[in-house]
């Protein structure tokens, strides 16, 4: 860089110049949706584990970003996006086709009123005629037409005028490529946070019944019948009224408000019409059966007065005194379901579920373009749970119900609830079997709002956003999803959820009936350690230190459907366990005695050998005061006392109970917990020996078990390895760099951690169950290296009692596995790998291998300053300390320790390594910009950055993972995709090491790559292929074109260098020899070694062009898809907007003209799809189906000799004769052409005129002949089938259809042949092929198109419109620039004869195709000056052109459009002035406006006749006006011609009226012919005109007919001329084929 001259360094400062630190670390806090993170509670010392659980839950990301990411490639697409309101900076382009559908409609649809002539008066009557035209009022003139102004100026004036506003970025207005393509996009990760299923809003109103006498509470959950599963904790809800609330005063010593909460968030991940809303309703304990308590609520109203009122009041008065004094118990009553059928997507579950699943952690990727989408999707989607789930989109609903059921109390257990709910769902026969109560239950059910204000979550932490001035909060409630939800912990949660089931006291003395249980937890012995950290229900404290079950009277044997809700303590010892005090309650006060009676104990301890307790338990009960020290040992397991304890049944287990955790910090697997255990024994100052679970632990066998814990880590279940995903990898890396010595000798666990990982991300790869992006990545691994991965802690020094200096040691240690040199390790794994996959074309020697290697890098190094291959060949000493390794002797780093365990890896975990190398690629590059962040080498060269150890690993790496690709490509096709997938990995890392090391090394790997895999490979589209997207991902770099433009790569390059071909502007051209010029459009060598990138991906573009394998055409697609997207991105990036740095841009990709101008005859020529006539729609698809097996129109004529007929398919390309058909697809060829465009426009214009003048006439002809193409590819197709609609669906309804040609094409038989002929049309007739394609190209027609888009909205079509418009403007004014620099070339070097023909040729194209005002504006001001130029010339020579010429100026003169008639008017007089002027008789031009006019006429159904009578008013007014002409006998001329035109347009008046009768419109016609027996010319035409309205109507004998007669009338004007053997004795030799009287 500092060797460049003067305005390549400024420029290359415009572009940003190439950073020595491009990449940048960025610490971004975590988004917390409560007001405070989840923590433990405050002051307590939390063990190792705990905390490290914590910290990685509220440590910020670590994310590395690019400085320069906004001006990214990559970023391409988002900036097109962001650019939406782009289409409101752009001017509504005017076409007449959309004039004419809506501003003219009614005008076109009724009869005009026109002057039309009696149709007695002679047609050489001129005066009426004149009249008639005199009467009308002329256009406006264009000022200047007159004026004596020199063929220079005219040219300046008129380029003057096409410059300006005109659009700065071309491809700004070109459709985006498709995404199937788009490679380099790596989709950011979904940041990893807390998982949200389905959320609804369920809102308890009213809960009353039909008499109010006692306070009844509400419990709500979720239950799934078809699991079997409560899917939800309990709600507890509290709607009675003050009244009744005050008789429970007494027993509340406190009412906090989030025990008031009335409505609930439940959160459903997998929705199923299952899923059951069931409120349980509870009452305070009373005297008597529920049946017995229920009775009053079945016959009572409280409407009803007289008795009824009395009882009502005395059962109030009873429940009062109940309440006072068993308030703190509570019976079972009432409940009720609801199905939330309603209130999810049921019908569109089984689509949905798989995405719900995929986003969730499940999903295939079997569909690209979907998984694309969801890439796509993935950076913009915010933390709403609506975006990541099928959403629930119902409306609001209130429900009013009025039956609920009677608890039956021997049936109260969560089996029975779902047998009923089974019994529900089927029919409505459980009402008939349960008691029913009536009531009024009213609630409303509603999706979450993403926002929901003053919220708690299940831990009661405010949620955001979370106002003051609320009364009642909201509550979340947490779920228990149904099946495996992998998703890693974010939050620090720590629940127990303890379940009493059943309890046994049948052979119990008769006192134990209404039993219930005191449920506590405990952290000592003594009653005073009772925790508050019970859940309270409603209306009460937050928390509390015992709950009460409900009870059943008189029951012994009792169900208990309760929910104990327990926050654990962070810290927890063997003192800490569940207490389980049993009591009958006594409903009748009596004297004295107390109201509970005790029964007995159970106690539950909470860690079992430092586990928690989770599970099933079946508890025996003790039924004396338990004795001291019980609570370290299980009930079961008490050893003996004395006294001896008494138990319920002989200590048999009687208490049934289940405890489930839900917790961030307890893993609840065994491989897991002896993991953790053992790393924090490592970590902290432990004694040994230490226990684990069963087995006690010394220091001897410490390093042993941690090896097999580590290798165990993979044999956990995959759920909890998923939660604690990011602990686990964070303590593997620690290890793998974390010194070690244990009892005096080093541990080393490096290799063990390292494929402990690689285990770890197989697995997740290989789970059906969790997601992958599109490029095959585990997405949760993915979120982790993006945002949660950081470098080991700083490490300190591990030493265990008796290990000395460890310094020397781990210094050995790094040399474990007998390092050789890297090169030669990787060379013989290398050699092991391709021995294996049995490919025998590799039997080279290491040496022979070096000395390519060595070949390939010295022959063309990338910066002169960076020749260094010497590491490859010279790196084979085996002494670490010849080595310049920049660390101290006693630290391993990260990078290094990674780098080094890939490389020496064997086996299986080497082959795991490759597959999924996307990974530890990205590890590494996260690591090493950490270590360069760390050490801030930023100022330091790149090249010694890292030591040659780690860059002889890094080469080996990249050298093995290429021939692991190639081995794999030669593979069946399932491991071709896996190639691709290990392909796009490398190409990433070598990206992102070019913004970390010095840019020529990862130059030299880049160039081993390519070759190493053509060496290796035989086909060639898959070769091709598999560069491409890895160099489409290369060049998507931010600092590409730095990369490029200024990177001097000859070795004896001086220090002024000669200037790079990208470096040339309009001030240096001219110094430049020709051949140079000529050069800079070659792909050369010496342009190859210049612009490495570039040289790259033009060396691929060119090989798929010329290749013809099999599979192709996709790779070309490919190819230039690669190319466009480069362009579009220098047209949206802004560093690249100023034109000196476009010019230079625009030089960089000059060789592509060389190869596109060679790939011409492959390209589809639009000419054939577009078959236009006259404007371009003809009639519809049916119309041109009919009439494809009919004689076709243009053989008929060239048989009839007729040479001016109008063409219906364009002009024949005459420097292409060899075309048979297009081998590029019509998607690619537009590309392709567009890229063409670009450079045109955006190149020095100096230059290209320099280079057309030196170029042959063969090359300039066939730059017009793509330049014809290019006028048909870039037409205008109207709103309804808009360029810039390349939906997904047309491509993917493409792409099917494609498969299927292709299928049938292989086949035998009647179908293969016609696919064949249908393939390859016949001959060089276009409108043939045409004809024959039509039936299976049908995207080429037009109701196709309009079919397709019919899902868009108005103001979407509009738009594209307007872009699509914008579009082909700007694109035609290009080719109309090209046009007007190879005129000015060709008339400076005299070859004007072969040029001028091929660009009327493409002007009179542009003219037949529907374009803008602006255009057309441009367009005849050329025409103007080509006449003006070149008229002699052009009335002599190009006769046919000069008919067509008048056939299309003469259809603009008829326009709706008022600046279009002024354009095309000052033409045509032009046109007749010259021609005049040339000649002094412009007879020949008077007979071509004659006869274009009878064939407009006669054809056009788009044609307006009085907008013609006033274009040809306002020629007569410039014949008058012309004072240079008035002396001359052309005004009179004129007017005589103007008259004779008009008078033919009278005649089309009376054919409009006749218009729906076909019989007399032909004999109108023929009238109209035979009156023209003075004019052979117009009554040929009139004839011919006949003859197409024959054939449309399919009367072939008619048709030929008037053929026949338009041959005789020739054959007697030829005899008048000219008496001759061969031809026909005039209209005589006629008579044989038809009787008709000729004259």
């Amino acid at each position: 860089m500092t060797r460049l001259n003067n305005l390549d360094s400024e420029l290359a400062q415009e572009l940003g110049d190439f950073p020595e630190d491009d990449l940048d670390i960025v610490f971004t806090p975590k988004e917390c949706r409560t007001l405070q993170p989840s923590m433990p509670e405050d002051g307590v010392e939390l063990d190792s584990h705990v905390r490290d659980c914590v910290q990685t839950y509220i440590r910020e990301w670590l994310i590395v970003n690019r400085k320069n990411q906004g001006n990214s490639d990559t970023c391409s697409l988002k900036n097109k996006g962001s650019r939406k309101d782009f289409h409101k900076t752009l001017q509504k382009q005017t076409f007449e086709s959309e004039t004419l559908d809506s501003a003219d409609a009614n005008f076109q649809a009724g009869p005009r009123h026109v002057h039309a002539l009696p149709e007695e008066a002679s047609r050489t009557t001129l005066a009426s005629s004149d009249f008639d035209l005199r009467s009308l009022q002329p256009d406006p003139r264009l000022e200047n037409l007159l004026r004596h102004v020199s063929a220079e100026e005219f040219e300046r004036q008129n380029e003057e005028a096409r410059r300006t506003n005109r659009h700065a970025e071309l491809l700004a207005l070109y459709p985006s490529v498709d995404e199937e393509d788009a490679v380099e996009i790596r989709p950011v990760p979904d940041r990893p946070k807390e998982h949200l299923g389905n959320r609804i809003l369920v809102k308890l109103q009213t809960l009353k019944f039909d008499i109010e006498i006692e306070p009844l509470f509400a419990c709500i959950a979720l239950y799934d019948i078809k699991e079997r599963k409560k899917i939800s904790e309990n709600f507890h809800c509290d709607l009675n009224p003050d009244s009744l609330r005050g008789f429970l005063r007494s027993h509340t010593p406190s009412i906090d408000l989030s025990t008031q909460a009335r409505s609930a968030v439940f959160s459903v991940t997998y929705p199923s019409s299952d899923i059951y809303l069931v409120i349980k309703i509870e009452k305070v304990l009373q005297q008597g059966e529920i049946g017995d308590c229920a009775e009053p609520y079945m016959v009572l109203k409280e409407s009803e007065a007289g008795k009824t009122k009395e009882k009502i009041e005395k059962l109030k008065a009873q429940a009062e005194s109940f309440c006072q004094r068993l308030g703190k118990y509570r019976m079972p009553f009432a409940w009720i379901p609801i199905s939330l059928t309603n209130f999810f997507n049921i019908s569109t579950l089984e689509r949905e579920t798989p995405e719900a699943e995929g986003l969730n952690g499940k999903g295939s990727t079997s569909d690209k373009r979907a998984t694309l989408l969801q890439a796509r999707r993935l950076s913009e989607r915010s933390l709403s749970s609506e975006d990541s789930y099928p959403a629930s989109n119902f409306k609001t609903t209130s429900l009013t119900l009025s039956t609920f059921f009677k608890q039956e109390g021997d049936r109260l257990s969560d089996e029975d609830l779902f047998k009923f709910l089974a019994d529900f769902k089927r029919s409505s026969s459980l009402q008939r079997r349960i008691k029913t109560l009536p009531g009024t239950l009213k609630l409303e059910i509603s999706p979450a709002p993403e926002n929901l204000g003053y919220c708690l979550t299940p831990e009661l932490l405010p949620v955001k956003p979370f106002p003051e001035n609320r009364n009642r909060p909201h509550k979340e409630i947490l779920e228990f999803p149904i099946r495996e939800v992998y998703v890693p912990h974010t939050i620090y949660r720590n629940l127990l959820y303890v379940y009493p089931q059943r309890l046994n006291f049948a052979n119990r003395p008769a006192s134990a009936r209404n039993i219930t249980i005191k449920i506590q937890f405990m952290c000592g012995e003594d009653p005073s350690c009772a925790m508050p950290v019970i859940f309270g229900k409603s209306s009460g404290p937050e928390f509390v230190q015992e709950i009460y079950t409900a009870i059943t009277y008189h029951n012994k044997s009792p169900d208990f459907y309760e929910e104990v809700k327990i926050r654990l303590p962070a810290k927890l010892t063997e003192k800490h366990h569940l207490l389980f005090t049993f009591y009958h309650i006594s409903c009748q006060p009596k004297q004295g005695a107390s109201v509970e009676t005790l029964l007995g104990y159970s106690w539950l301890p909470i860690l079992l050998n430092d586990r928690l307790q989770t599970g099933h338990y079946c508890l025996p009960v003790a039924l004396d005061k338990l004795p001291f020290h019980y609570s370290i040992h299980s009930p079961e397991k008490v050893p003996s006392q004395t006294p001896p304890i008494k138990w319920v049944e002989g200590h048999k287990g009687v208490f049934n109970v289940e405890v489930q955790a839900v917790s961030s910090v307890h893993t609840q697997d065994n491989h897991l917990e002896k993991f953790f255990t053992l790393c924090h024994s490592l970590e902290s100052q432990v004694t040994f020996p230490i226990r684990l679970m069963d087995q006690k632990i010394t220091e001897a066998t410490l390093e042993h078990e941690l090896k097999l814990s580590i290798i165990c880590l993979n044999s956990s279940r995959l759920e909890p390895l998923v939660l604690f995903l990011h602990l686990v990898l964070d303590k593997l890396f620690q290890l793998a760099v974390q010194p070690m010595v244990i009892a005096g000798q080093t541990a080393n666990f490096s290799q063990f951690a390292f494929e402990s990982v690689v285990a770890i991300v197989n697995s997740l790869h290989n789970s059906k169950d969790l997601s992958k992006d599109q490029h095959g990545r585990n997405c949760l691994l993915a979120s982790y290296v993006y945002y949660v991965f950081r470098l080991p802690d700083p490490q300190r020094e591990v030493v265990k009692p008796g290990a000395g200096s460890s310094a020397i040691l781990t210094e050995s240690r790094y040399y474990t596995f007998g390092r050789t040199s890297a090169v030669s390790v990787g060379s013989k794994l290398l050699q092991s790998r391709v021995i294996s996959c049995s490919n025998p074309d590799i039997a080279v020697t290491q040496s022979a291998t070096d000395e390519e290697v060595k070949n390939i890098m010295s022959s063309k190094p990338m910066d002169p300053s960076s020749s260094r291959m010497s590491f490859c060949v010279e790196g084979t000493n085996d002494m670490p300390s010849v080595c310049a390794s920049p660390r101290p002797s006693n630290k391993k780093h990260f990078h290094e320790e990674l780098a080094l365990q890939m490389v020496v890896s064997t086996g299986m975990v080497r082959e795991s390594v490759f597959k999924y190398a996307w990974f530890f690629f990205e590890l590494l590059i996260k690591s090493m910009a950490q270590y360069v962040h760390n050490i801030e080498k930023q100022d330091n060269p790149r090249r010694s950055r890292f030591s040659d150890r780690f860059k002889d690993d890094i080469t080996t790496i990249v050298s093995v993972v290429t021939s692991e690709i190639a081995a794999l490509l030669v593979k069946p096709q399932k491991e071709n995709e896996q190639a691709e997938k290990i392909n796009i990995s490398l190409a990433f890392f070598l990206y992102d090491l070019l913004s970390l090391m010095d840019r020529g090394f990862v130059f030299n790997l880049i160039k081993h790559y390519c070759n190493q895999l053509s060496n290796k490979l035989n086909s060639l589209s898959t070769l091709i292929s598999m560069r491409l997207e890895f160099l489409r991902i290369l060049c998507s770099h931010e600092h590409y074109l730095n990369l490029n433009l200024f990177f001097m790569t000859s070795a004896s390059a001086p220090a002024s260098p000669s200037p790079s071909l990208s470096s040339q502007n309009s001030s240096s051209c001219s110094s430049f020899q020709d051949q140079k010029i000529a050069g800079m459009f070659d792909l050369s060598a010496e342009y190859r070694q210049q612009h490495f990138l570039t040289g790259l991906l033009f060396t691929e573009l060119a090989a798929a062009l010329d290749a013809d394998s099999e599979g192709i055409g996709k790779v070309q697609r490919k190819a230039v898809s690669a190319i466009l997207s480069l362009l579009s991105s220098h047209d949206l990036d802004p560093r690249c907007s100023k034109k000196e740095v476009k010019i230079k841009i625009a030089a960089l990709y000059l060789p592509l003209v060389g190869i596109i101008l060679d790939s011409l005859p492959q390209l589809h020529d639009f000419t054939i799809s577009d078959a236009r006539s006259g404007k371009g729609r003809t009639g519809n698809p049916e119309e041109e189906q009919e009439s494809a097996g009919a004689i076709n129109q243009n053989v008929a004529l060239a048989i009839a000799g007729n040479q001016f007929s109008l063409r219906s398919s364009g002009i024949s390309l005459v420097s292409l004769p060899y075309r048979q058909s297009a081998t590029l697809g019509p998607d690619t060829t537009r590309n392709l052409l567009i890229c063409f465009l670009w450079i045109m426009k955006n190149a020095d214009q100096n230059l290209i005129q320099k280079w057309i003048a030196d170029l042959p006439s063969m090359q300039l002809n066939r730059i017009l002949d793509l330049l014809f193409i290019c006028v048909s590819c870039f037409e205008y197709k109207g709103k309804q089938s808009s360029d810039k609609v390349s939906t997904q669906a047309l491509q993917k309804s493409r792409d099917v259809k494609a498969r299927l040609e292709e299928a049938l094409l292989r086949g035998e038989g009647a179908r293969g042949e016609m696919m064949k002929r249908c393939r390859t049309p016949a001959g060089n007739d276009r409108s043939a092929g045409l004809n024959e394609n039509l039936r299976w190209r049908k995207e080429q027609t037009h109701w196709r198109q309009a079919n397709e888009r019919q899902d868009k909205t108005k103001a979407e079509l509009d738009q594209e419109a307007l872009i699509s418009g914008n579009l082909a403007t700007e694109a035609n004014l290009i080719i109309l620039d090209m046009q007007e620099n190879i005129i000015q070339a060709s008339f400076a070097a005299e070859c004007r004869d072969n040029l001028l023909g091929g660009v009327l040729k493409v002007l009179v194209n542009s003219l037949g195709c529907d374009q803008s005002t602006t255009y057309l504006t441009h367009c005849f001001a050329t025409l103007r000056a080509l006449i003006a130029k070149f008229g002699d010339f052009l009335f002599e020579e190009e006769v046919e052109q000069c008919a067509d010429l008048c056939q299309r100026v003469l259809h603009h003169c008829s326009s709706s459009i008022d600046i279009t008639r002024t354009q095309a008017c000052a033409t045509l007089y032009l046109l007749m002035r010259y021609s005049f002027s040339s000649t002094s008789n412009f007879a020949r031009v008077k007979m071509q406006v004659t006869m274009s006019l009878a064939s407009l006429v006669g054809k056009s159904p788009e044609f307006n006749e009085e907008f013609l009578r006033r274009s040809l008013r306002t020629i007569l007014a410039y014949a008058e006006e012309d004072a240079d002409m008035q002396a001359t006998p052309f005004p009179i001329q004129v007017e005589e011609l103007l008259c004779n035109l008009n008078s033919i347009l009278s005649d089309t008046v009376k054919m409009r009226e006749f218009q729906e009768d076909p019989e007399m419109l032909m004999d109108l016609m023929y009238r109209i012919a035979k009156g023209y027996q003075t004019s052979p010319d117009l009554r040929l035409t009139w004839l011919q005109n006949m003859a197409e309205k024959h054939t449309k109507r399919k009367c072939y004998t008619e048709a030929a007919m008037c053929l026949v007669h338009a041959a005789a009338l020739v054959a007697e004007y030829l005899s008048m001329l000219e008496d001759r053997n061969y031809l026909p004795v005039g209209s005589v030799s006629f008579q044989v084929i038809g009787a008709t009287q000729f004259f």
